[in-house]
């Protein structure tokens, strides 16, 4: 895309060492990085999340990590917003800015550009399409726009354009690329991931993760929004307030999901034709430092 500013995004599966790549390129680039990932921009929430630690980041600015209280309502136009401001600051400093993180609908946000309106949504009617399978909510969006062009597995955009409709707002959203991005991908094959998933959630219940969710309960975080949260926040809060009993089965539970999450983001990021995967068993760095400068100089 002639003529946009250029933008890095480092995209992956849990586990993939996607975070300590982004630091890696962004070192070399004299670059920052946008966090782009749901959970971590909740203050608290650091080993369930998998955030970057101080000495990790080493020294290369972050940003989009712990901008709001646990408990507060944060939407993808939020995420959206703050990453423009980001992105654009970072531009102005004549950085590079990197995107780096594996929540699929942020990263899509910022580099496909959605369209989002402005106004407060309905909660009421979102509480009300929650009772509705995805299938069925795609149903409903193509009786009311029979041409529409949307992903049908897509269910907060199907949702959202939903919500506009109830808002009379009849305006089909559609995208408006800000930046010209290179999107690159990092992964393992199937039974390396898996491994890889095992030894860090047993590095992280070592560092204390259990307490550090019993921490978040104890300042009065909902249950609800931990589990909401999913994964680690989700079964670590059902084991201490008794619906796991067991922290064995605790565990082999959070690891057989995680694994699952982790299959789920693959399809995502597979349906994206554009993102470059890197070959994690050879030199992913000098194979992303190639396409980078090829993607400079272009």
């Amino acid at each position: 895309m002639n003529g946009l500013p250029k933008l890095i995004a480092v995209v992956g599966t849990n586990a993939s060492g996607k975070s300590g790549l982004g630091v890696t390129l962004a070192e070399r680039y004299g670059g920052e990085i946008v966090s782009a990932d749901s959970r971590q921009v909740f203050r608290g929430l650091d080993l369930g999340s998998g955030k970057i630690t101080p000495a990790e980041t080493r020294g290369v600015p972050h940003h989009l990590i712990d901008v709001c209280a646990p408990g507060d309502f944060f939407s993808m136009h939020d995420f959206q917003r703050l990453a423009y401001e980001a992105i654009d600051g970072i531009l102005a400093r004549g950085r590079l800015p990197f995107l780096v993180g594996g929540t699929g609908l942020y990263v899509a946000s910022v580099t496909e550009g959605y369209v989002m309106s402005d106004a407060a949504p309905d909660l009421e009617y979102r509480d009300h399409l929650e009772t509705f399978s995805t299938p069925e909510l795609y149903d409903m969006l193509v009786k009311a726009v029979p041409d529409i062009d949307i992903e049908r597995n897509n269910r907060n955009r199907v949702m959202r354009v939903l919500e506009k409709l109830h808002a009379g707002d009849d305006h089909v959203p559609h995208n408006r690329p800000r930046y010209d991005t290179l999107k690159l991908g990092v992964t393992w094959d199937r039974e390396t991931l898996r491994a890889r998933i095992d030894e860090r959630l047993e590095r992280r219940l070592e560092q204390g993760m259990v307490e550090e969710v019993r921490g978040l309960m104890d300042q009065g975080v909902s249950t609800a929004f931990l589990y909401k949260l999913g994964l680690e926040y989700r079964f670590i809060a059902q084991y201490l307030t008794g619906e796991i009993p067991r922290y064995e089965d605790m565990v082999e539970q959070l690891g057989n999901a995680i694994k699952k999450f982790a299959k789920r983001q693959m399809t995502w990021f597979r349906r994206d034709r554009d993102i470059l995967w890197l070959d994690m068993t050879g030199d992913p760095v000098a194979q992303a430092g190639e396409a980078i400068d090829r993607f400079i100089e272009a």
